[in-house]
Parts: structure tokens; sequence; C-alpha cells
């Protein structure tokens, strides 16, 4: 009897150290993947290094997004500031937008500073919530009535 008690102990203790060790390599797994990005507040207390790859999040200021066609075919150049209410990164970058990005609407952008404090985006990710509205039948979404 003492003999089986033991064996079940240590099958026990088996599968306990297996769930922690795949435990702890799904979590290391699952940092590395996770996406995060700084406030305008958080880089300018962190003090972000210029040309380090950084990803900005907040919302579009309103009034300050403009889109410049570079050519019909060719490349966007964009320019708006993205605030968190407390403080401001004016960005600038070349290249698509996405449709959703407007302005006070959220959006996280990819990039590095530049030498005089501008935020250089590669990628520009239009933040939307979860809430679907149905347009009325024959009208045009929101979102697509007017070009910045």
């Amino acid at each position: 009897m003492l003999e089986r008690l033991g064996s079940r102990r240590l099958l026990i203790l088996a599968a306990l150290g297996l769930a922690v060790i795949v435990g702890t390599v799904a979590a290391t797994n699952l940092a590395d993947s996770a996406v995060y990005y700084l406030t305008p507040s958080e880089v300018y207390a962190r003090t972000v290094q210029r040309g380090q790859t950084v990803r900005l999040g907040g919302l579009v200021k309103t009034g300050s997004l403009s889109l410049k066609p570079v050519s019909f075919h060719g490349p966007n150049e964009f320019e708006f500031v993205i605030t968190d209410g407390n403080a401001e990164v004016r960005v600038i970058g070349q290249g698509a937008i996405p449709g959703l990005l407007r302005e006070g609407a959220g959006a996280v952008v990819e990039g590095s500073f530049a030498a005089d404090a501008t935020f250089v985006a590669t990628q520009v990710i239009a933040k939307h919530d979860e809430v679907y509205r149905a347009p009325s039948p024959g009208a045009t979404p929101e979102h697509r009535t007017s070009f910045p």
C-alpha cells in the first residue's frame, strides 16, 4: 500500500512539474510576440533614443491630418499630430495610410524619432472600436464620406 501511495505522489509531482515547464515556455513565447506601444507622455518620460524603433499610440489631433500625394501612382506624404491628452508628437511619413485613419480616432504608428523630435513613421495602424454599426440602406459609411 505504501509503495502504491509513493508512486502516485511521484506521478502527481511529475505532472505538476511538467505543467510548470509548459506554462513557463508558453508565457516566455507569448511575451516576445506581444505588441506594446508607448503614449506621447511615456516617450517624453523615458527619453527614447533617436533612431530606435518604437510604436507610438494615441489619438490623431483634430485639425492636424494632412495628406499630400507625391504622384498619381506613387506613395503619399502624410503628417499629423498624435496625442494622449497631455503630450503631443508630430508624425510624418510616406506611403499608404489606412482608410479608417481620421482626426480624433486612435492610431498606432511604428517608426523612430528624428533629430528634431519628429516621429518618422514606417507603418500606420488605425485603431477602431469593436462596435459594428451597419449603414442604413443606400447610405455610405461615415469613414468613407470625406478625404483627409
